[in-house]
């Protein structure tokens, strides 16, 4: 045994487990990704040479262990029980729970309110937590109640759960709570999965359940997963307080997880208090609730009450509104967003979800639609939660009428043309959803055209902001670009917060935009894939608006870093008569810049180089030092792979600094930068 190994391997758990604490639970990280990184891959390295400090409660266990041919089954050791549900949503709900408790109590009109615990009710999966010594030993499924399913592999994988807990050595102290996914990782999770053309989740509450009930291990390590304690199991050799809500500040000392959502309140008014101030928030919280819940505070109380047909006496679950119901297609229309984006979305029978009555609810895209197989006249389950849009989750089939008619195609719906604009609609390859190639002339596209014309890498028009376009797109002043580089004084005076002097300043920067570069005006068009570093080669490559115009793809794809799918969008904007006819009223506004010979780009100095720019430099900012680096021909990526020529690293730099150290990459301090700056310009 080599003791130095074995200090050091538990001190690198005891270090990651701590900086697992501050980010998952506390959402409070101390150290940068990347450190984090580096001490979990040190970790897993000592554990593979020295197999014989293996222990359950290792970090590098979250990752996922073997694929599992099934789960085996886990007697309870204390049933795991459900609680009655009040459907009364209305403050009688509340009351009624009380009347029942002081009942059961023997308590008159004249003796003290009871003292309840209130807490919300999670929309997931319950599990129960088995810790041996303070070390997470099982993990089982509710099940039955009697038995449930060892998934102890699949909980390792969710960072909020502690592997040890903090300050407790009891013999067995089991941790009942709930699994569940935050709407924020739910909507990230499916976006990514619509993107990639896989299945979405339906629910947050499946997510959780699906992922846990996975057999691989390492799959349900990459579904974003949360938890929360609510109550206890079997207790061995650990002190209970005296009440509820006390277990749960004990809990939430040993490393637990406990919603800060909890609340000790006196009698029934205290009840309807809670639910009210619960339910007015019900939306803001970034996960599922379904309802609270009331339990009786005093443990000796709820020992003196009681079960009664496998529920407790002394807790009740108090629901909100269902966030989920069926209601019929009436039809499907297709929205164009800000980015050209076209959503199918569902015209729904209008039906009470989640709190509020709903008739459109989203298709997210033609392929969503279609693996969920939505057609008019469908029965469908409509899902509303918090401030996410309503969605249609699931077709009930069985209640499908004869003439559904085929599966949806939207280019077939549209005859191939934006339904607000008429351009030519396109879809890239291995792209999800089709958009609208009109950018510069959609009036769906106009704000958002009009924003990114006028950013400061674009045109740089000084005081064109969010709230000055939407005045002048919603009164009608402008539609498109070009009709910027013709408002008067008098009209823009008389907009909300403008008067003459900023009206004046405004028509001065729209006048000093007038003079700019092609690669900035290649960039302001906003065609789609085209972002500043690609706009500079092919300023560079072309030299001229009119032969970029003119380029076909296989001609566009000479050009460094444009690959086929750039091509196709550069083609398909060019190729929209809409969008030629605001170039061309543009260039006839004054817009003027000094054309380039053609592909000057290969005799550039730092031609096909590409640097990585990280920390701060003192003598000049990163935006001036990245064009610095392109007028010379470089190219400036966002991260260090092994195609980076060098990293030029300020004062605190950070991770890319470790990632160049680690590839072997060539690292500039900020002399070293600036000398070789000097010695290309004078090249």
């Amino acid at each position: 045994m080599n003791p130095s190994v074995a200090q050091r391997i538990a001190a690198l758990r005891a270090e990651i487990e701590k900086h697992s604490y501050q980010y998952y639970v506390l959402d409070s990280p101390r150290i940068p990704d990347a450190e984090y990184d580096r001490l979990f891959r040190e970790l897993q390295q000592l554990e593979a040479q020295h197999p014989e400090f293996a222990t359950p409660d290792s970090p590098t266990l979250r990752v996922g262990g073997k694929i599992l041919d099934g789960f085996a089954p886990v007697r309870h050791a204390v049933p795991m029980l459900s609680i009655r549900t009040e459907t009364d949503i209305s403050d009688q709900g509340a009351h009624a729970f009380d009347t029942r408790v002081r009942k059961e109590l023997g308590l008159s009109e004249n003796d003290p309110p009871v003292e309840y615990a209130c807490e919300l009710k999670f929309d997931g999966l319950a599990i129960n937590l088995r810790y041996e010594q303070g070390v997470l030993v099982q993990a089982a499924t509710r099940g039955d109640g009697e038995t449930g399913e060892d998934v102890t592999q699949n909980i390792r994988t969710i960072h909020q759960i502690p592997l040890r807990l903090a300050g407790c050595d009891a013999p067995v102290l089991e941790v009942r709570g709930e699994i569940y996914m935050s709407r924020r990782d739910f909507e990230r999770y499916n976006e990514r999965q619509r993107e990639q053309g896989l299945p979405t989740l339906v629910n947050p509450r499946n997510g959780a359940a699906g992922s846990i009930r996975q057999l691989d291990p390492a799959l349900a390590a990459r579904r974003p997963l949360s938890f929360f304690a609510y109550g206890l199991g079997e207790v061995r050799g650990w002190a209970l307080p005296s009440t509820h809500s006390g277990v749960l500040e004990a809990l939430r000392g040993t490393g637990m997880p406990v919603s800060d959502e909890l609340e000790a309140v006196h009698g029934a008014q205290g009840l309807v208090e809670f639910h009210r101030r619960i339910a007015a928030k019900r939306d803001s919280l970034p996960f599922d609730i379904d309802g609270v819940v009331y339990k009786v505070n005093s443990l000796a109380l709820q020992a003196q009450m009681g079960f009664v047909s496998r529920e407790p006496r002394w807790a009740v679950a108090h629901k909100f509104p269902a966030e989920e119901q069926m209601t019929v297609v009436r039809d499907i229309d297709i929205q164009v967003g800000r980015t050209g984006k076209l959503t199918p979305v569902a015209k729904l029978e209008p039906v009470f979800v989640g709190g509020t009555t709903v008739s459109n609810a989203t298709l997210h895209n033609e392929d969503e639609t279609r693996r969920k197989d939505v057609r008019i006249g469908d029965t469908v389950i409509v899902r509303r939660a918090g401030d996410v849009i309503p969605e249609v989750v699931g077709v009930v089939l069985d209640l499908r009428p004869a003439n559904t008619g085929e599966p949806f195609n939207l280019y077939q719906r549209l005859g191939g043309k934006c339904p607000v604009c008429g351009s030519a609609i396109m879809r890239e390859e291995g792209e999800a959803n089709w958009r609208c190639t009109g950018g510069l002339f959609c009036p769906a596209q106009r704000k958002e055209a009009l924003l990114h014309f006028a950013g400061r890498r674009a045109l740089d028009i000084e005081g064109l902001g969010d709230k000055l376009v939407e005045q002048l797109v919603d009164q009608q002043l402008v539609q498109t670009p070009a009709d910027l580089y013709h408002l008067e004084l008098s009209v823009l005076s008389d907009l909300e917060r403008m008067g003459d002097k900023s009206a004046n300043n405004l028509l001065e920067a729209i006048a000093r935009s007038r003079q700019t570069t092609l690669a900035r005006f290649i960039y302001a068009l906003g065609i789609r894939n085209v972002g500043e570093a690609t706009a500079k080669d092919l300023a560079r490559h072309f030299g001229s608006l009119v032969n970029l115009m003119a380029a076909d793809e296989a001609r566009l794809q000479q050009v460094p870093d444009v690959g086929p799918v750039v091509a196709q969008c550069i083609t398909a904007f060019f190729a929209e008569p809409h969008n030629c006819a605001v170039i061309a009223n543009l260039r006839a506004s004054g817009i003027n810049w000094t054309e380039q010979a053609g592909e000057r780009l290969a005799v550039l100095p730092l031609s096909g180089k590409t640097f990585v720019l990280t920390g701060t430099l003192a003598s000049m900012s990163r935006d001036e030092a990245k064009a610095l680096l392109e007028e010379l021909g470089a190219k400036v990526a966002g991260s260090v792979s092994k195609k980076t020529d060098y990293v030029v690293a300020g004062a605190e730099a950070g991770s890319k600094l470790d990632k160049a150290r680690e590839l072997n990459v060539a690292v500039l301090d900020e002399q070293q930068f600036t000398q070789i700056l000097k010695q290309q310009e004078s090249a």
